[in-house]
């Protein structure tokens, strides 16, 4: 046979030359990728999701919120200018204060002036006024209110404290007791966001538990579970949780109703997660791998449990996430309307429904700020949900 390249590599009748390796055969090279290909095709289901999510620059931005929010809620003592309760009665109704930071074109510091006030008799207001006269330099990781550090710890270091006892501090203002209203939304805040969680939990639980089964075993036990989460579902929410928070016993503590109130609001948002698991469940019951599983003698809960659970588990955490704002909203709406938390305990909608009355709050309406965080938290999860969402979807 003849040859038709010449050792150059160019064939021999003339022609364009092409190139002819030296190197030895490789018969394993189709299957090496470079560490940036390797690192996605080796990749399991959790890093993979996470992968994605991090591409979404909102849900990012929203899971940082949330992840400083819940840090605070561990030191709320320490970040709070003042004790949960205490009341300062010669500011009472007073407006949030600037911070100032130059004085007669000198730079002195983060400072306030201290507050004068006289009386409206027109409108039964408090006037309050600044005295501009001389400032009064802010004190950081000082010395303020006692308080008990989650109810164990005594202290009585802040992170931020009054210039002195005479010059109040009141960033988002006070009430009509002469509370500063950033300490109480920051001591509400560890009510309001942990009662999400516990919420979420109780639903988790019951969702997974009863979907479970409706859709492992089918037939009169999915027949059963169906109509009774159709009954629970044709019911109004807020005349069920009147009802469910009207008859916890008055004579209960705060931390009974507290944990009453995260039951109630547990029980009620089961529905929806409970039906997402049965649908999942109905179709995973007839893979091979289920099917290896009850072969080889697993029983129900380990199938359930061990082995289909996990497969869809990032579309769990996806849904429980989209649910906490509207355990959070709930828990609000029943202490708005004096059904819910009630004091001495400090919630988000306890500080809300302080600010009922319209007339006290045209006069005052730093009072409506409490519900600024609610808004925060609320839009947070909803795009952090979103996020984790499109991430746990393989299709995308």
């Amino acid at each position: 046979m003849t040859d038709l390249t010449n050792r150059s590599g160019a064939p021999a009748g003339g022609g364009l030359p092409h190139f002819v390796s030296q190197a030895p055969f490789d018969p394993y090279a189709i299957d090496s990728v470079n560490p940036a290909l390797e690192k996605i095709y080796m990749a399991s289901q959790w890093r993979m999701m996470w992968l994605r999510f991090r591409r979404h620059k909102v849900a990012v931005a929203a899971g940082l919120v949330l992840a400083v929010m819940y840090a605070a809620i561990l030191f709320v003592e320490f970040l709070a200018p003042y004790g949960q309760h205490s009341r300062n009665v010669d500011y009472i109704y007073a407006p949030p204060q600037k911070v100032h930071w130059v004085h007669q074109g000198e730079f002195v510091g983060p400072f306030v002036y201290a507050l004068d006030y006289k009386l409206d008799m027109e409108n039964l207001q408090r006037i309050y006024t600044e005295n501009v006269v001389e400032p009064r330099p802010l004190r950081f990781f000082c010395e303020g209110d006692p308080y008990k550090f989650w109810g164990l710890i005594e202290g009585n270091t802040h992170l931020v404290c009054p210039p002195d006892k005479y010059t109040p501090l009141f960033f988002f203002g006070s009430d009509r007791l002469g509370r500063d209203m950033l300490s109480r939304v920051l001591y509400g805040m560890r009510i309001s966001l942990t009662i999400g969680l516990f919420g979420v939990a109780v639903s988790f639980i019951l969702g997974m538990t009863f979907g479970g089964l409706a859709g492992y075993y089918g037939g009169w036990v999915d027949d059963l579970l169906q109509r009774s989460i159709e009954v629970l579902r044709s019911i109004p929410h807020l005349p069920l949780w009147l009802a469910l928070a009207a008859i916890l016993p008055v004579t209960w503590s705060p931390m009974l109703v507290y944990f009453g109130i995260t039951i109630i609001l547990g029980l009620i948002d089961w529905t929806g997660l409970a039906r997402a698991v049965r649908s999942r469940l109905l179709s995973l019951r007839e893979e091979d791998f289920c099917v290896a599983a009850q072969l080889m003698g697993a029983s129900p809960g380990r199938i359930i449990f061990r082995h289909l659970m996990p497969s869809f588990m990032s579309h769990l955490i996806a849904s429980a996430t989209l649910a906490i704002p509207g355990m959070i909203l709930g828990e609000t709406a029943l202490s708005f309307l004096g059904l819910g938390i009630r004091a001495p305990i400090t919630s988000w909608g306890v500080l809300l429904n302080e600010a009922q009355n319209i007339n006290v709050v045209a006069l005052y309406p730093w009072l409506m700020l409490p519900i600024l965080p609610v808004i925060i938290v609320v839009l947070a999860f909803n795009f952090l949900g979103d996020g984790l969402r499109d991430a746990a979807d393989p299709y995308r």
